[in-house]
């Protein structure tokens, strides 16, 4: 569907057999109704990857609301959360996610990015306390397992590897790769791109991947304003995707400033900088949109 120039990609795109990935939230910062967000979406992050008959959660941001009503109907669930962080944008909609609040679920929530007296535990107790909430922790029924893990390791789940990375955000942040059956997606968000040049460590992390779903709030022309918040340009991702010879780039995180005309350009402009399709038949850039599905 052309959108004033801009290109919004409606239901299933072809990634790579094995792994299929959906975008619930891909705005960051702050969630932002309106009609002119509609397009590409206000909630905050939320993907939701499927592999090897596994469903692997990333971020609870408002995104994650409207997922958990689907999946409230397939009950019982064994699912898995992975946090990059715990900022606000990135955890906002878990206490909405209905599956938290039925006896016969099973979820696993993990985080790597934690230091001090911080757990994954603690954090969310925080989050449910006043006068800030109205019920506590304990108000959730399924059986939760919080797990701590050091940044760098490699995790599986199934036949799932997932390796982790460490990402330039304050508070720390943890980049994903998730690899099943010779086919791979990258989730690295939030992160700040370094001025001495491409973060080596993103592009090992991300090198060869099908898929490289990459912080692109800022504009170049934008972050001299911003630098020290955290994150990076989709100028910066289409380089990091160059040098980690990464299939698709997809530009996510989007600005709460940046409404849908203004997606429409960014992707008008990220085309010219990565034109084509890739092997698998993907566009080697695409710009995050709520609904986005990307499958064999």
């Amino acid at each position: 569907m052309d959108s004033g120039g801009g290109v919004i990609y409606p239901g299933i795109v072809a990634l790579a057999d094995g792994l299929k990935v959906r975008f619930w939230g891909v705005r960051g910062s702050i969630a932002c109704p309106g009609p002119e967000y509609a397009r590409y979406g206000g909630n905050t992050p939320c993907l939701e990857v499927m592999a090897g008959g596994r469903r692997l959660i990333f971020d609870a941001g408002t995104g994650i609301r409207e997922l958990g009503l689907e999946l409230a109907r397939q009950a019982p669930l064994d699912i898995d959360i992975y946090f990059t962080h715990t900022h606000l944008d990135h955890l906002a909609g878990l206490t909405f996610f209905a599956p938290l609040f039925d006896k016969r679920n099973s979820i696993r929530m993990w985080a790597g990015h934690l230091e001090g007296p911080h757990t994954l535990k603690t954090v969310v107790k925080s989050l449910m306390q006043a006068p800030l909430y109205p019920v506590s922790l304990e108000a959730f029924q399924a059986t939760i397992t919080f797990r701590e893990f050091d940044c760098g390791a490699v995790l599986s789940c199934g036949d799932i590897s997932l390796r982790t990375g460490i990402l330039n955000h304050p508070n720390g942040a943890t980049g994903y790769r998730v690899d099943h059956k010779g086919k791979s997606l990258c989730y690295i968000t939030d992160t700040e791109h370094r001025p001495e040049g491409i973060d080596t460590g993103i592009v090992d992390l991300c090198r060869g991947a099908d898929l490289m779903i990459y912080d692109s709030t800022f504009t170049d022309a934008e972050y001299p304003r911003y630098r020290g918040w955290g994150h990076s340009t989709w100028q910066e991702g289409v380089r990091v995707a160059d040098a980690a010879q990464v299939g698709t780039l997809v530009i996510f995180h989007h600005d709460p400033n940046h409404d849908d005309a203004f997606m429409d350009a960014v992707a008008r402009d990220a085309a010219l900088l990565r034109p084509g399709t890739t092997a698998n038949g993907l566009p080697r850039v695409i710009v995050a949109h709520e609904g986005l599905i990307l499958s064999p």
